[in-house]
């Protein structure tokens, strides 16, 4: 008999866990009067990944996805470590996420993990008592990621749709189709079919457990805003992010990485006061580009990373360095 591979299961709410009051055609109003099942009862409603593999459900918080952030990523990191711990047998780990901020809950986990076991986000985007919901094949192709031995030591990775992300490089791109998590400039690792999991690339830029970021020693992260660049952009908001404490502001700029008359001067301001500029891009493709006046003004390029995960990786490398040198090399390395 052969023993089927074991895989956690831990479910942090979202729209995958979601059940509404209002029936299986409601589509909206789920997250505020429906409920959230954890991962015993996410498994009990979809059971088929249990053909897969030997399942085993995680108590975790259920949230809305909108309410994660580091003190959720801790946990995950924790709860992750004891189970390797408890089961020294674990073949990979599958996080049920809400999708509005999966992208940036996956790349923290992405740097900051200390497994090459697969450790694999999903979500949908129509509830689990929806009609024609993608919760349950979405659930069920994770599993089959998390237990696939091809799919160790990429890091963390992101699983809907059928296709196989890496955490770094994915972003959201809809707000409701089922395709809505994409990468632009590189596209899937790789794809769920019905015979079998297939991977197509590598991620090439380092990452978890290679890393020199440890969520177990990281109390808390500093403040790091992002400022959005818009037409008659005035840099009023660049001046609030440094009265507000910010030791880091990442600038979601024009593309390639420009930045209004007014937000140059105020980001100027900013990085002579000893905050840490880094310009991304509002365009969520390709390279930020670094002129002289911008290397002059002391401001980092965020190579091709959006302006949230910018932010999570400048978080990050603030808490080992202000150095600006070290903290560029790192944008360049992760």
């Amino acid at each position: 008999m052969t023993t089927k591979p074991k895989v956690a299961l831990i479910s942090t709410g979202g729209t995958i866990t979601s059940l509404s009051i209002l029936g299986e055609l409601d589509m909206f109003e789920y997250s505020s009067t429906g409920t959230r099942l954890d991962a015993y009862g996410m498994l009990e409603k979809f059971p088929q990944s249990k053909t897969v593999a030997e399942v085993i459900p995680v108590a975790f918080d259920t949230l809305l996805s909108t309410a994660v952030s580091f003190p959720q990523w801790k946990k995950l990191a924790e709860v992750i470590s004891s189970l390797l711990k408890e089961h020294s047998d674990l073949a990979g780990v599958v996080i049920l996420h809400g999708t509005s901020s999966l992208e940036e809950t996956a790349y923290a986990l992405h740097l900051t993990l200390k497994t090459e076991i697969p450790v694999v986000l999903t979500g949908s985007q129509r509830p689990a008592g929806a009609l024609s919901s993608d919760a349950g094949m979405n659930i069920y192709n994770a599993v089959r990621v998390a237990a696939c031995p091809e799919a160790k030591g990429l890091g963390v990775l992101v699983c809907l749709n059928d296709e196989i992300q890496s955490a770094r490089e994915v972003t959201k791109t809809s707000n409701g189709r089922l395709q809505t998590f994409r990468t632009p400039d590189f596209g899937a690792l790789g794809h769920v079919d019905g015979d079998r999991v297939v991977i197509y690339r590598k991620p090439m830029r380092r990452h978890s457990p290679d890393t020199e970021f440890d969520m177990a020693q990281i109390a808390e992260l500093p403040r790091v805003d992002i400022s959005y660049s818009y037409a008659g952009s005035d840099g009023v908001a660049i001046k609030a992010f440094v009265d507000a404490g910010a030791r880091g502001i990442v600038g979601a700029a024009f593309a390639p990485g420009l930045l209004s008359p007014e937000e140059f001067t105020a980001m100027e301001a900013a990085a002579k006061r000893g905050v840490v500029v880094v310009l991304s891009s509002r365009a969520g493709s390709g390279r930020t580009f670094g002129p002289s006046k911008v290397r002059a003004a002391g401001f980092l390029q965020a190579d091709n990373l959006t302006p949230q995960k910018s932010r999570i990786l400048l978080a990050m490398a603030l808490t080992k360095t202000q150095d600006l040198a070290d903290i560029q090399r790192m944008f360049d390395t992760y």
